[in-house]
This record gives structure tokens, C-alpha cells and sequence, in this order.
């Protein structure tokens, strides 16, 4: 098992990622936005100086932390988008030697119809487009359709062949659970369970579910101080075996889809960025879940 994270929530800057990543004793980074943009979208200057800044540093990008399919893009938007994302993509990742992309099955429509098949049939040509490249598209259980419940997770999984799974802890703990009668906030446990022998990496965030106590928003915390039941998953995972990677995103210092979040702080987001990794690492040697640096 190694550790890396979503490094932008250090900094944006791609300088000051590394060195952050550096400090924490990691030697991998998922690279998500640098200067601003997606690592997909920024210019071929912009990437170059990514490349120039790795190289020699000891630090390589584990994956890309993709807006393909995310939250903010519609399934009935031309399919155009998403091909150029994924041509942008390819050539980067090849280029940096990252193994996994985060992807998303487009955002939850405002209407009974979520167009399911038009959702599976763009994701096997995105997950089929990356694997012809020799990387793996993994799905994350964020508020999109596959977000809905693990029901909806497997129904793509299914569906889709050589979709893999990235499972995030917290996102169940202020997801509905879409497929159960009054939809309750998902069970991040039960969720888990119920995809593990998908998941081929994860994302450790936290929070509280959101409540009337809290303005029916949800509020992120440390690794553990949660509802996302991290230590419980991280025991599983150990116990199962696990070997692959563990990536952070605190969403303390700001949450990227909601501009109002209740967590955005004065605080530097480089502290809160490494304390929240020393405080995981302190949840793993708890347990005794061992790990290795991060192999390119």
C-alpha cells in the first residue's frame, strides 16, 4: 500500500505540491488542478513546466484526478467534451507514467429519466479508450448517477467491462441513498462492503453528515472524526490485503464543487494538508497496515 493525494489542496502550484508531498515523506502525488485548471485542460507550457518540476524530484504523479464525466457535466451535453478531455488525457498520463484516471458517470439529472444507457454507453468508450492505453478509468462514488447508492455503482460495473472503482469514505455520508424507500444518507460501511472486490484505489476524506444542527450541510473533518468510518475501512482493507494506493483529499480548506462550504478557513491550506496526512499515517501504523513507497 502507498500513500499519495490530491495536492492542490496544499496548493495549486505545482512547485509547492511537490514539496508538500515531500515533507509528508510521500513520493506521489494525484494530480488534480494545477494554476487553476484541471491537468487536462491547462496549456502545453503549463504542462511542460509540470514535467520540468518532477523531474529529478523524487515525486511522480500517481494519477489524474480527471473532470471526465464529473459533477458538472450533463450526459446530454455533446459527447465532444468528454473525447477531447480523454485525447488531452492520454498523451499527459503516458507522458508522466500515471496508471489511473479518475472518472465520474455525469451528474444526477432533475428528472425520473437518468438516461442510463446513454450514461453506459459513454462509459465504455471512455473506459475502453484509457485501456487501450494501458490505464486503468476508475469510478468514483461521487454525486453523480453511479453516486446514487453502491445498487447503482454495480449496475455500471456490470455493464461497463473493466470498469474499476475508486471508493471514497466520505462521499456516502452526504450522498441519499437513491435506492432504498425515504432515501436515508448512504451507509459508507455497507457501501464499501458491497463494492470491494472493485475497488482498486481509494479516497480518504471525512465528514459529518449533513443535519439541521449543522444548516443541512455537511462538515469535513480529520481522517476518523467522521461519519466516513475511515478506520473501519482502512481495518478492512488491511485485513483483505489491500496493496494499492491511499490518496487524501481533505476538503477542509475549500470544497471544489460547493464555492459555500462551511469549511473554508484561514488556516493554511499546507498545514492543514499535511497535518491531515500525519493524521492518517497515525490512523495506519494504528493498525498495523504497512506501507511502501509508491512504485512507477
Amino acid at each position: 500500500m502507498y500513500l499519495t493525494g490530491i495536492a492542490d489542496e496544499a496548493s495549486q502550484n505545482i512547485i509547492e505540491q511537490i514539496s508538500t508531498t515531500r515533507e509528508l515523506g510521500w513520493n506521489a502525488i494525484e494530480s488534480r488542478f494545477v494554476n487553476g485548471k484541471n491537468i487536462h485542460d491547462i496549456s502545453d507550457h503549463e504542462f511542460d513546466q509540470v514535467v520540468e518540476a518532477l523531474e529529478g524530484s523524487g515525486v511522480y504523479i500517481n494519477a489524474f484526478g480527471s473532470a471526465i464525466g464529473n459533477w458538472g457535466k450533463d450526459v446530454r451535453d455533446d459527447f465532444s467534451i468528454t473525447e477531447a478531455e480523454i485525447s488531452r488525457a492520454i498523451p499527459r498520463m503516458k507522458i508522466l507514467g500515471a496508471k489511473f484516471i479518475r472518472i465520474m458517470s455525469y451528474k444526477v439529472l432533475d428528472q425520473e429519466d437518468q438516461l442510463v444507457d446513454e450514461r453506459i454507453r459513454r462509459l465504455r468508450l471512455i473506459v475502453e479508450a484509457f485501456s487501450n492505453e494501458g490505464i486503468t478509468a476508475v469510478h468514483e462514488n461521487c454525486m453523480n448517477y453511479g453516486g446514487m447508492s453502491w445498487r447503482h455503482t454495480l449496475d455500471l460495473v456490470e455493464a461497463i467491462p473493466g470498469m474499476k472503482l475508486v471508493f471514497d469514505t466520505a462521499n456516502p455520508a452526504f450522498n441519499r441513498d437513491r435506492s432504498k424507500p425515504g432515501e436515508p444518507w448512504q451507509n459508507p460501511i455497507e457501501f464499501y462492503k458491497k463494492v470491494r472486490e472493485h475497488i482498486v484505489y481509494v479516497h480518504i476524506k471525512d465528514c459529518l453528515s449533513p443535519s439541521p444542527e449543522n444548516e443541512n450541510k455537511e462538515i469535513y473533518t480529520y481522517p476518523g472524526e467522521g461519519h466516513g468510518c475511515v478506520r473501519e475501512i482502512l481495518q478492512d482493507l488491511k485485513d483483505n490485503g489491500y496493496e494499492g494506493g491511499i490518496s487524501i483529499e481533505p476538503h477542509l480548506a475549500a470544497v471544489f464543487h460547493d464555492t459555500d462550504s462551511k469549511n473554508q478557513t484561514d488556516e493554511d491550506p499546507r498545514d492543514i494538508y499535511i497535518r491531515y496526512g500525519r493524521e492518517l499515517m497515525n490512523i495506519l501504523e494504528s493498525i498495523g497496515f504497512e506501507r511502501t513507497p509508491y512504485n512507477p
